[in-house]
């Protein structure tokens, strides 16, 4: 059975798009990127994607057909799955649309619990802290055009430590959940192909 062909949409680092890369490269994933797309023009994700070899492209979020611009891509690249992989802008109602059921997306935290506006980044985890939470997690779902609404497809929690600062907990999510559970949600979803 073929892997999907992946879009992967960073706005940062790119440190899960990274596990995707590794996932892939490995044999761990079946499915290719076929793109790497940012919205922010020095996104460290698009260094990653160009050192891998792969369709690196800024779109910028300024012009007023933006959205457009970003479905094009994702067609014209013929992409199975939409990635949202750090990707920190709302997603339009016509690309979730045609990509129903087919993009995902990744959010630190245990949803529904610390999902929705404003909850991004070093945010959840400050809330989560400030809630005085004793657990914590990763979600990856399904994108709708609810934000972070969407059916949970896979969701890891880890214990919140009482001398855990909003960094710490970000960084330990990141690496002991967040980085595995993209890539099992992708391996779980070609199973599906």
């Amino acid at each position: 059975m073929r892997g999907l062909r992946l879009g992967v949409l960073v706005s940062g680092s790119g440190s899960n798009l990274q596990s995707i890369i590794d996932a892939v490269e490995s044999g761990k994933l079946k499915s290719e990127i076929v793109c790497v797309i940012s919205n922010k023009e020095q996104a460290y994700g698009l260094e990653r994607a160009r050192k891998h070899n792969l369709p690196a492209l800024f779109i910028n979020p300024k012009e007023e057909n933006y959205d457009a611009k970003l479905l094009n891509t994702l067609k014209a690249y013929e992409v199975d799955l939409v990635v949202l992989a750090g990707y920190l802008k709302i997603i339009d109602k016509e690309l979730v649309e045609t990509f129903k059921g087919r993009i995902i997306n990744i959010h630190p935290s245990l949803l529904p619990k610390y999902g929705g506006k404003g909850y991004y980044g070093i945010h959840v985890h400050a809330a989560v802290i400030a809630a005085g939470e004793k657990e914590s997690g990763a979600t990856v779902h399904h994108v709708d055009i609810g934000i972070d609404t969407g059916d949970t497809i896979l969701q890891k929690k880890l214990e919140v430590y009482t001398d855990d600062t909003p960094e710490s907990l970000q960084k330990r999510i990141l690496e002991e959940i967040e980085h595995k559970i993209l890539v099992e949600a992708i391996a779980h979803l070609e199973g599906r192909a």
